[in-house]
């Protein structure tokens, strides 16, 4: 069961339908509360940002049918966070790929201690000395 649900049928001229609808686009325009004159009475709703629009037409049997119908939610919801300037989510992904990705770490040389290696030297040449003696 609906809420509320209201209709108005009646003939208009072509300067009335524009003036109707002139009104609800500025008021959609404007955002917020949409009032909207509808002849005996005012008609108030709030209108958020984001509406779901569907445009039908109908052609047939010596006339023409056009319905324009706008749908939202009443239900109250949060803000939307602030989407980032352009180009701040490639740097942001380019960051965390900078993040994930180790540097290779860097191969071990061997030790060039003056002692190492002299000593090395010296017990090669001292077996060779006792070799040929």
């Amino acid at each position: 069961m609906k809420d509320l649900t209201f209709e108005q049928k009646r003939p208009v001229s072509r300067l009335e339908a524009a003036e109707q609808l002139m009104e609800l686009a500025t008021a959609l325009k404007e955002g917020g509360e949409v009032e909207w004159n509808i002849g005996h009475g005012t008609l108030s709703l709030r209108v958020p940002d984001e509406l779901h629009s569907e445009i039908e037409v109908e052609i047939g049997e010596g006339r023409v049918e056009l319905e324009i119908e706008l749908e939202w939610s009443t239900a109250r919801h949060r803000p939307a966070p602030p989407k980032p300037p352009a180009g701040a989510e490639e740097k942001e992904a380019k960051a965390t790929r900078r993040k994930s990705v180790s540097p290779k770490p860097k191969p071990k040389r061997a030790s060039t201690s003056t002692s190492t290696g002299t000593g090395t030297r010296r017990a090669a040449s001292a077996k060779r000395s006792a070799a040929t003696s």
